[in-house]
């Protein structure tokens, strides 16, 4: 049984203690969260070493990091490495997403290395091996397209990524309003492609009852892909994604109903005014399932800053109701990112979660941030960079600043606010 089919029926699974004790709740907060769909436990019952992780209203802002490997660059041991550094900078979860070289092997590599929920898009390995073995995408046919995504379901995925709710009601929409960018997501532009060269609908909406059958055998959470999501700001909100959004809300319905857990991906490029409208809008329409989002970027301007330009647009979402953020490196839109990409964008994104945490009133959030406050007015420096969300960056700075014989940092020195005024308050600041 899938945690929400046990949920409904009044059960309290491990997974839900776990998962209650993380986000320091009561437990049956979760398991009323899983019942009503607003909350689902990413852990495919396929996989023993995973740690569950919750997505959902009340709960902590989540972060994902994606990694894998490309068809120009296969390097195994460079995308594990990625995956270690995405952990210890502090992602909840991993979307493996290679398209190059052996996918199964990377994908199973990436399942047995982590503890973190791991997310797969089927419909990429799907794609490859028909251009492999077919001669191109156009020509797999809908028994291939399932059969990959449960190779990937068994395998353990916790997650995927299905593009089911682009047909072609959505692609008319697309040719009636064109965009600046047409389709950018990898996955809706394979389908759009094989729909419009076989005048037939996409498999992934037409047999959707095939996908949740799936879904049910390994409890494995679907995350209704944004096929038709803008990837620029001059197309935000336009009618194919609208259209899109609507046909995403009656398949999240048609799988609660199922028993299944899903949420909802959403779009990248979004300018800032709009945010709250966009997912407001998704939560309208899709039951108030999780949403799950790429930044949102605010800006399309500044390739090489893309994680800071979707953090700023990550808090905003956060704070308007996004449950959980896919990073964004500052190498999107310019290359795959290497190690230090990754780390850099997974911070980014905790920045933003945790700015949007303090607003929402997620526990421990504000406590973090007041026990910083009290370290900087000691001058307490250890205690600061332990506090830091990025440690071993706080700690070099600090070190780089030849200030280790004075309480003060090297900018203010002995006219440190902290401590002249405490010397009139009163007040102490630490020794240390």
């Amino acid at each position: 049984m899938t945690q929400a089919i046990q949920a409904r029926r009044g059960i309290i699974t491990p997974e839900m203690v776990k998962v209650a004790e993380k986000e320091r709740l009561d437990v049956e907060f979760i398991r009323q969260g899983v019942t009503a769909g607003n909350i689902v436990i990413l852990r495919n019952n396929q996989r023993g070493n995973v740690e569950p992780v919750g997505v959902g209203k009340g709960l902590r802002t989540k972060v994902n990091a994606s990694i894998g490997t490309s068809p120009e660059h296969f390097d195994m041991d460079g995308e594990m490495h990625k995956l270690e550094v995405a952990v210890k900078a502090g992602a909840d979860t991993i979307m493996e997403l290679s398209s190059g070289g052996d996918i199964n092997a990377v994908r199973k590599m990436t399942l047995a290395r982590t503890k973190l929920p791991v997310g797969t898009v089927p419909i990429y390995q799907a794609a490859i091996e028909a251009t492999d073995n077919l001669g191109g995408v156009v020509n797999m046919n809908a028994d291939q397209m399932f059969a990959v995504i449960e190779r990937h379901a068994a395998d353990g995925a916790d997650f995927m990524a299905l593009h089911c709710a682009i047909n072609h009601d959505v692609i008319e929409r697309l040719r009636n309003q064109p965009r600046v960018t047409d389709v950018v997501s990898r996955g809706g532009a394979f389908l759009t492609g094989w729909m419009l060269h076989n005048q037939k609908e996409n498999p992934l909406y037409e047999q959707f009852d095939r996908i949740l059958e799936i879904a049910l055998k390994y409890d494995v959470t679907l995350s209704v892909g944004d096929a038709i999501r803008p990837g620029a700001i001059a197309d935000s909100l336009d009618r194919a994604q609208v259209q899109g959004l609507i046909l995403v809300g009656e398949l999240v319905k048609r799988a609660l109903d199922a028993g299944v857990q899903v949420m909802v991906e959403g779009p990248g490029h979004v300018p800032a005014d709009q945010i709250q409208a966009t997912i407001l809008l998704q939560k309208q329409l899709c039951h108030k399932v999780p949403y799950f989002i790429l930044g949102n970027l605010v800006t399309d301007i500044a390739p090489g800053y893309d994680h800071i330009t979707s953090a700023i647009g990550g808090t905003i979402a956060a704070i308007a109701g996004a449950d959980y953020i896919c990073y964004v490196t500052p190498a999107e839109h310019l290359r795959l990112p290497t190690a230090e990409d990754v780390h850099e964008g997974v911070i980014a994104a905790r920045i933003a979660t945790h700015a949007a945490d303090l607003v929402k009133g997620a526990k421990g959030a504000w406590e973090w941030d007041l026990e910083m406050s009290k370290a900087r007015k000691a001058l307490d420096w250890d205690k600061q960079i332990s506090l830091a969300i990025d440690p071993e960056k706080a700690r070099r700075y600090r070190a780089e600043s030849n200030s280790d014989t004075t309480k003060a940092c090297s900018m203010c020195g002995d006219f440190c606010a902290m401590k002249v005024v405490s010397q009139y308050l009163g007040t102490k600041t630490s020794d240390c």
